[in-house]
């Protein structure tokens, strides 16, 4: 387990013990490839997004390695008097929707300088669940790994939507929905492509690739978990 000071304080112990515990009440989450995070130092970990779910399924991941990690979060979460003051306690990022949001990416920016896990969701906003075709995602997971020099962790995951889709939560069976959760190794990003914006759009698509096959893994593997645990016939289409 990491042992860099400053990483699982004690606002994210209780964190754990609380909305973890009521979150692990809810979904079963697993993960495959946490080998692939860094043991310390910093790394920015860009995940699909198909739920407001998921946030807390990563942070759960990083925590059992010792990690704290640090997302950007959309902003209007922040104004909620329960939600907000958690989300400053263990230094969750605001970010304002529609508008290219500096302020968030400078300190997205800062946490990797320190050395710290930072996340983000390139996709921007939660996507329809069962969205099929190719990911599209926002360059600026690209340019801030590229002006900090750190490696790009493509994340997949799938199931937080059986229970928390685009609109309101969902009661279903099983009750505890299965969650997975895949890490794919880390990806270099070359700074020698800074200021070409022909190289940055490349760069992009390539992570996009690597963020589609990881949630075509956690997916298959997701949906491998719901037939074992549900009868024939009791999946939901």
């Amino acid at each position: 387990m990491a042992k860099r000071g400053g990483e699982l304080d004690l606002w994210w112990r209780i964190g754990l013990a609380t909305v973890g515990a009521g979150y692990r009440s809810l979904l079963h989450c697993r993960y495959c490839g946490l080998d692939h995070l860094p043991r310390e130092g910093p790394a920015l970990l860009a995940s699909n997004h198909v739920s407001v779910l998921d946030p807390i399924a990563l942070a759960l991941g990083t925590a059992s390695q010792g990690r704290a990690l640090r997302f950007l979060t959309a902003a209007d979460f922040f104004s909620h008097p329960i939600l907000g003051p958690g989300l400053r306690l263990v230094g969750q990022i605001p970010v304002r929707r529609g508008i290219r949001d500096l302020a968030a990416l400078e300190e997205l920016t800062s946490v990797l300088a320190s050395g710290g896990l930072a996340g983000i969701f390139p996709e921007g906003r939660v996507a329809d669940r069962g969205a099929s075709g190719r990911l599209r995602g926002r360059s600026g997971m690209v340019r801030v790994a590229r002006a900090t020099g750190v490696p790009i962790v493509p994340v997949g995951i799938w199931g937080t939507q059986d229970r928390w889709p685009r609109g309101s939560i969902e009661l279903s069976r099983p009750l505890r929905t299965p969650v997975m959760v895949a890490f794919g190794e880390p990806i270099p990003i070359d700074s020698q492509g800074a200021g070409d914006a022909g190289e940055t759009r490349r760069t992009t698509a390539k992570i996009m690739s690597a963020i589609e096959a990881m949630s075509a893994k956690a997916r298959d593997a997701q949906r491998a978990e719901r037939r074992r645990l549900l009868p024939p016939g009791g999946l939901r289409t």
